[in-house]
């Protein structure tokens, strides 16, 4: 599913317009990027947890030449899946 069949889906859930839809779409997603550049979490409870981690620097190898390389640390977003969402799936 893509995010226009998405917003189809969840305008025909809520009796909301495919704009209104879309427009609430974008916010959640804008309001959950916000909230992990600033490095903070967002849980839904049952559904999971939105989480920034940092990856420490590491030393690879490139896989063609064998090489080093160094990896710098970084930040990356998580999500930690909920109990309801998990057995939902089963």
């Amino acid at each position: 599913m893509n995010k226009a069949e998405f917003i189809d889906a969840m305008a025909e859930k809520t009796g909301l317009s495919k704009k209104d839809s879309r427009l609430a779409l974008d916010a959640t997603l804008e309001t959950i990027t916000e909230v992990l550049a600033k490095g903070d979490s967002v849980s839904f409870i049952g559904f999971g947890t939105f989480s920034v981690s940092t990856r420490a620097a590491r030393t690879a190898r490139v896989p063609g030449t064998g090489a080093e390389v160094q990896v710098p640390a970084t930040k990356v977003a998580k999500f930690k899946v909920g109990k309801s969402l998990k057995d939902s799936v089963k």
